[in-house]
C-alpha cells in the first residue's frame, strides 16, 4: 500500500495505482496539460472508496510505501489504462543508428586551396 500526499490531504490506495498515478502525472506535467482521474482509496475506517483528483503541471504529489492492515487495493484495469494514458503522452524520440557496419567516409579538405 502507498500514501499519497495531494492537495494538503493523503490517500491511501495500492502500490501499483500510486506508481502508475505518478507516472502520469509527470507525464500531464512535462506536456502542461491536466486530466481528472478516480482511484480506489481506502478510507480511515477501513473502507474502500473513490477519489477523484485532478492532475495538472502544478500537482504536487507525493508517495511512500507504508505498512497498512488488510488487503492491497488492486485495479489492474486502471493501471493498464494509465499506463496507456502516460504512454500515449510521452515524448516520442526518434532513434538514430546506423543500419551499415562500414565506417562513415571521411572527406579530406584542402585548406590551402584559395576560392
Amino acid at each position: 500500500m502507498e500514501r499519497i500526499h495531494y492537495a494538503g490531504d493523503e490517500l491511501v490506495t495500492g502500490s501499483e495505482i500510486a506508481k502508475a498515478l505518478m507516472e502520469y502525472a509527470a507525464v500531464l506535467a512535462q506536456q502542461r496539460t491536466a486530466a481528472s482521474i478516480d482511484i480506489p482509496v481506502v478510507h480511515p475506517d477501513g473502507t474502500v472508496g473513490t477519489a477523484s483528483l485532478l492532475l495538472g503541471p502544478a500537482s504536487q504529489l507525493v508517495r511512500e510505501p507504508i505498512e497498512e492492515p488488510g488487503n492491497e487495493v488492486t485495479d489492474a484495469s486502471l493501471v493498464q489504462r494509465l499506463r496507456r494514458l502516460t504512454a500515449a503522452l510521452a515524448p516520442k524520440w526518434p532513434v538514430a543508428g546506423r543500419t551499415e557496419s562500414t565506417p562513415e567516409p571521411t572527406v579530406d579538405y584542402d585548406w590551402t586551396d584559395e576560392v
